[in-house]
């Protein structure tokens, strides 16, 4: 192992333990200093684990796929998407991938490669890292300024109205003491007519307001400053691991697929495609659907050749975002063996889907591994073929994140050709 790359590594993470902290007031604002969003953001970029069962060669072309991401995410200035892509390659591939039971079936090529890259990314993300200090930095002197301001104003208006209440009060009592005086002349004179407000008035102006509960009182409109709006976009934000992003989906993907899987739907055999795309603006685009050499079967469908879907998607700068079947005679809906192959998808890329045509039935289904029970309990699930499965909790769900685009085009590339 490269323990110069390790502790190189290592050394971009901060050393500060991540405690969430709720933000109430400037002076409970631990969670916005920038070493700990720094550290937090590391730490959500190496939380990742190697899944035994899959092939080690596939971890290999996810990492070519998260530095295509990561290089997008840089030039569209989403530094932070870039360096958690960066700390996740540096942690497969400096430490965990090292344990994979298939370790030493990796081509030396594909490790040359990898290396090579690793050295890229180094200063990449060192230098992302500096640049995000500095942010985090300035956008902490902002919000802090901003809830200072808005802390100021909000006493001011406070010592406002406890004047005022003070006034009312004062108020309230020169009235009471005034009628109290009113009517001890009147029992001294001997007269039988009460005293009213206005007798009052008329023999010592006293001056009064409407009398109205505290709760009631608000200062003059002249008095009030307008409380300024802080810049949400400076308030530290915590990482969601279960957000995902959109995958855009062209409708004519669908029927174009249906297309070129006919000849098989005929003949009661599955067809299975991939879907590939791009990264734009954090949405996954899928732009390709990729038919690979297969063999298909009423329930099945095996693929061959993975190094010519690997290869087309070099020369396209093309990352994997799920995959497409056919059910000939079924409806839509995820086998036993679909959701093995699925999960594999799944576990590289969250946002992965996996698309079921089902053309007897003029149905279609969008699906994705439910990501608190169906994710974990697939992939340590160690029988293969057709085999049952519980039905609850649910392992699969309609994917939400999928939207289709009836405006959008598709590539179709057929392989087998």
């Amino acid at each position: 192992m490269n323990y110069s790359l390790v502790q190189h590594r290592d050394k971009m993470k901060d050393k500060v333990d991540y405690k969430p902290t709720k933000y109430t007031s400037v002076k409970n604002m631990r969670l916005i200093d920038p070493e700990d969003r720094l550290k937090a953001l590391a730490d959500y970029g190496t939380a990742v684990d190697i899944d035994p069962n899959i092939p080690p060669r596939r971890y290999y072309r996810s990492g070519i796929e998260m530095i295509r991401m990561a290089n997008v995410y840089m030039e569209e200035g989403s530094q932070e998407n870039a360096y958690i892509l960066f700390m996740k390659f540096m942690t497969i591939f400096l430490e965990k991938i090292r344990k994979h039971p298939q370790y030493d079936t990796v081509p030396v090529k594909d490790r040359a490669t990898n290396q090579q890259k690793l050295r890229e990314i180094f200063p990449k993300a060192e230098a992302l890292k500096k640049q995000l200090l500095a942010q985090y930095k300035m956008e902490q002197i902002k919000y802090l300024e901003d809830a200072k301001k808005r802390e100021k104003i909000e006493m001011e208006r406070l010592k406002r109205e406890e004047e005022q209440r003070l006034k009312d009060e004062e108020d309230r009592k020169n009235k009471l003491a005034a009628r109290t005086a009113a009517n001890a002349a009147k029992a001294m004179l001997g007269t039988t007519s009460s005293v009213t407000d206005q007798d009052i008035v008329a023999k010592k102006p006293i001056v009064t307001r409407p009398q109205s509960p505290i709760k009631d009182i608000k200062p003059p409109r002249t008095e009030e400053k307008a409380i300024p709006e802080v810049d949400r976009s400076t308030k530290p934000r915590l990482l969601d691991k279960h957000a995902l992003r959109d995958v855009i989906l062209p409708n004519k993907a669908m029927t174009e697929f249906l297309l070129l899987a006919s000849r098989n739907t005929m003949l009661n055999k599955e067809t299975c495609g991939i879907l590939a795309g791009r990264l734009e603006r954090n949405k996954l685009l899928v732009t390709h659907v990729l038919i690979p050499q297969q063999t298909g079967s009423p329930d099945s469908c095996t693929t061959h050749k993975e190094e010519d879907i690997f290869d087309y998607q070099d020369q396209h700068n093309l990352i994997t975002l799920g995959w497409i079947h056919t059910h000939p005679t079924q409806t839509a809906f995820l086998s036993s063996v679909d959701l093995h192959t699925h999960c594999a998808y799944q576990l590289m890329m969250p946002e992965a889907i996996a698309v079921v045509c089902a053309p007897k039935y003029q149905d279609t289904g969008f699906y994705t591994l439910t990501a608190d029970y169906g994710l974990d309990f697939i992939a340590n699930c160690r029988t293969s073929g057709f085999h049952p499965h519980p039905t609850q909790p649910a392992l699969y769900t309609v994917a939400e994140h999928c939207k289709l685009d009836s405006m959008a085009l598709i590539n179709m590339v057929d392989l087998r050709k």
